[in-house]
């Protein structure tokens, strides 16, 4: 990541966010993520600027991110084969 030109800081921020939530959960992928939660764990503070990084993040093959639309249930975000502890 630290030659990527494309990432800013705000993307290192929301991958640490991301980074603590695979944590939390025990480094199983897929694992549920939460807007409210990635954005304070990265003190982003902007909805437009948290959608356009964990765009990216996705576009730029970082993450697998899904969507769910819903405030309760999370999104899935997915690591890249062979991210997996044990892999």
């Amino acid at each position: 990541m630290s030659k990527d030109e494309r990432l800013n800081a705000t993307h290192l921020s929301l991958f640490t966010g991301l980074f603590i939530h695979w944590q939390r959960n025990n480094y199983i992928s897929p694992f549920a993520v939460t807007r409210k939660g990635l954005m304070g764990y990265s003190k982003i503070a902007s909805i437009a600027t948290y959608h356009k990084c964990i765009k990216e993040l996705d576009e730029y093959g970082y993450i697998s991110y899904q969507p769910s639309y819903h405030p309760k249930l999370g999104s899935q975000v997915h690591w890249p084969a062979g991210w997996e502890v044990g892999e």
